[in-house]
């Protein structure tokens, strides 16, 4: 049986960007050496990445400039917490003191 490893698959990278009250969008998405290139330039400004292949193979398929649709939210709003937590933007949900202020972000998502 013949099959691609995750090493030898193509790099699949999207990029979301979230400004409260509206729901994250895509900013960019590509694979293979485009992929690589947003990850790289994630790294590079310091964003948060996120591995998680499924995820990021279901935004793959939102234009780009659109927002996530529905049926992502629980998975997006997932990642965003673990990222704003992780990046000291907001306390942990036991230790949150009011609304949180986080600045527009762009996660990567990537597998």
């Amino acid at each position: 049986m013949s099959g691609l490893d995750q090493k030898d698959r193509p790099r699949l990278a999207v990029a979301l960007q979230y400004e409260k009250p509206h729901a994250p969008r895509v900013v960019a998405k590509g694979q293979g050496e485009l992929g690589q290139a947003i990850i790289d330039t994630a790294r590079r400004h310091g964003v948060p990445l996120e591995q998680n292949p499924a995820l990021a193979e279901a935004l793959s398929q939102v234009e780009i400039d659109e927002q996530i649709p529905r049926e992502l939210y629980r998975a997006v709003a997932t990642v965003l917490g673990f990222i704003l937590r992780a990046s000291g933007q907001v306390g942990s949900p036991s230790k949150a003191r009011g609304p949180a202020r986080a600045k527009p972000h762009r996660p990567t998502i990537a597998p």
